[in-house]
């Protein structure tokens, strides 16, 4: 099978608009179940825009289906709060990606995120994970549809904002807009499990990634969190949820 590069999916959106590749490709559907509009941002591997052609608004109660070829890799995140002209220059207050719409780069933390790794073929294993590595700044969900294996659901729905301790809040006009991890607050290895403290060994839950981890047991909350925040299944497609309930 050949492996598709992040540059070769919009030919593979415009087949999939056609039907021709409907039943071939794994199919990422992004729903927004907030009560305001959020503005996915998404970023393959390499580094080149992707899926939506790397950012798009999502209304709330909108939903869009991407197919998504053999072999890609990459992440998902929401901004909120953007406001772009017509060119497609703005900001977020969450999530941003170099004030564009169509983000080349990835979402500035604090920022919830959604990896996938998704396999050579349909009785492969595709990987899958919500991380909270990077912060959170809104709620994040992604359910296997039709796959075979583990499958698990992975996701924070908890509302992480509204239990975040002063010392790690994002706050605009007054109101926490999101939550930063120890390491991007503290910046010590650790928090950032670097140096001394850069194996699984060394690097431990602290209290911070403990508060992230009870409010969202399948999403991973530090570096090393991959025992119970690594999900797999094979042959499926995907919902990806924002705000989830």
């Amino acid at each position: 099978m050949a492996i598709h590069t992040c540059s070769s999916v919009s030919l593979l959106i415009m087949l999939f608009s056609l039907g021709i590749v409907a039943t071939t490709a794994t199919v990422f559907t992004l729903e927004n179940h907030c009560s305001y509009t959020v503005w996915p941002g998404t970023l393959c591997g390499n580094g080149v825009a992707t899926l939506g052609d790397g950012g798009f608004a999502l209304p709330t109660g909108a939903s869009v289906q991407f197919p998504v070829p053999a072999t890609w890799s990459g992440r998902i995140w929401g901004r909120t709060g953007c406001n772009f002209d017509a060119s497609g220059t703005g900001k977020c207050t969450t999530g941003d990606c170099g004030g564009v719409l169509k983000c080349t780069g990835g979402g500035a933390p604090p920022v919830s995120l959604v990896e996938f790794t998704i396999a050579n073929n349909p009785n492969e294993k595709d990987f899958y994970d919500v991380s909270l590595v990077d912060g959170y700044n809104i709620g994040l969900g992604v359910k296997a549809v039709g796959g075979k294996g583990d499958c698990q659901y992975a996701g924070c729905v908890a509302d992480l904002n509204g239990n975040c301790p002063a010392e790690l809040q994002v706050t605009d006009s007054g109101s926490v807009v999101a939550c930063k991890s120890a390491c991007a607050a503290f910046n010590t290895p650790e928090f950032c499990c670097t140096g001394d403290h850069a194996t699984p060994d060394t690097c431990s839950p602290t209290q911070y990634s403990q508060l992230f981890k009870h409010a969202c047991p399948t999403a991973y909350s530090y570096a090393y969190d991959d025992a119970s925040s690594t999900c797999t299944c094979s042959g499926s497609d995907y919902l990806i949820t924002f705000c989830p309930s």
